[in-house]
């Protein structure tokens, strides 16, 4: 299995654009520590520091919809669900890995983990790996 760093979601609203079009999916790419270190050099954070997350969104961001640059006043204009979705779901992806359920086959009772941004099957209760 490959090493995953890019992530799918879909916003609870979703972004409109300047022409009225609705983006609600989107790709986040894992976060690498440059990510996190050079928005501490923006001034626009060094003066406000809750901009920081309005920064480090707009850096690794790599889609939404069909929005390909991702820019500070894409994340700006979120709706403020999204931008808490999108913040909590950045903390799942970098500081817990993918989040994943406890589920049983209500047809063969066998027990396993779902990863949920992945849709799959991640392991197998009572079964090492």
């Amino acid at each position: 299995m490959a090493f995953k760093t890019e992530f799918p979601f879909t916003l609870p609203k979703g972004f409109v654009d300047g022409e009225g079009t609705l983006h609600k999916n989107g790709v986040m790419r894992l976060a690498t520590a440059k990510d996190e270190i050079v928005p501490l050099q923006d001034y626009r954070v060094q003066s406000n520091r809750a901009y920081l997350v309005i920064v480090l969104l707009s850096r690794v961001i790599v889609r939404l919809g069909d929005i390909k640059f991702i820019d500070t006043d894409v994340i700006e204009n979120l709706f403020s669900t999204d931008l808490a979705y999108l913040q909590e779901f950045y903390r799942r992806i970098n500081e817990e890995g993918a989040p994943k359920v406890h589920a049983k086959c209500p047809a063969c009772q066998n027990e396993f983990d779902v990863d949920l941004l992945a849709g799959g099957e991640s392991r197998a209760a009572g079964q090492g790996g």
